[in-house]
């Protein structure tokens, strides 16, 4: 019998003053009913700059994952979207929700400019694409606590643990949150099999491959 590959899905807690984030509501759904192959655990992180690198490295060290995948919310966009690139900078437009914001400061002093992600990011937007579902290729992951988290783990893997791979993709408004205003969203269910078609893609390739399809942007 092959053994599953272990995957660590972290998500955000709500913040902002929304009540819910789907992000960390479809980690759990996954977690909780893992696609064939895999072993799913599933970490809810702070909306706080520098704890939620913290919480990240101590459940990499509970849970001792060959993947980490982890999310957030990017409200306005209208399907996953698989991150590329993790730059060094926290410019935070709003506080955290510890009321940090950090203005024109490294992620990691002295840390290189950026991270690649080391997922397979067209292959991953492919599956879920082949599920049905929206998803694209990302440039930017913000330079809110999203891309803090997604520097942190790129960075963790390059000077520490080179053998575990992981990325970050950011998830729609849950149709609740929007109820109220003409904003994208996707249904929960929609977005937890978005994501179990990311990690069963990234579980499958190995590393440093990926399928050369155009997913550039022109601006």
């Amino acid at each position: 019998m092959t053994t599953p590959t272990r995957v660590l899905a972290t998500g955000f807690e709500p913040f902002g003053g929304a009540g819910t984030n789907p992000s960390w509501s479809a980690c759990r759904r996954l977690a909780a009913a893992p696609p064939a192959g895999l072993e799913v655990h599933a970490a809810r992180l702070s909306c706080v700059f520098g704890t939620a690198i913290e919480e990240l490295r101590r459940a990499i060290a509970r849970y001792e994952p060959e993947l980490v995948l982890c999310t957030g919310l990017a409200g306005g966009r209208s399907g996953l979207s698989v991150e590329r690139v993790a730059v060094n900078v926290d410019d935070a437009r709003i506080p955290d929700n510890a009321g940090r914001r950090p203005v024109d400061e490294p992620v990691v002093p002295g840390g290189p400019a950026a991270y690649f992600s080391s997922l397979p990011v067209k292959a991953c937007v492919a599956a879920v694409r082949d599920a049905g579902l929206p998803a694209s290729v990302s440039q930017t992951a913000g330079t809110f606590v999203c891309n803090h988290v997604f520097y942190g783990l790129a960075h963790l893997i390059a000077t520490e643990l080179p053998e575990l791979r992981g990325g970050f993709v950011h998830v729609p408004y849950a149709p609740e949150q929007v109820a109220d205003r003409p904003e994208p969203s996707m249904s929960l269910c929609d977005t937890t099999e978005g994501l179990a078609a990311v990690a069963s893609a990234a579980a499958r390739i190995g590393a440093g491959e990926d399928l050369r399809l155009a997913g550039g942007a022109v601006h």
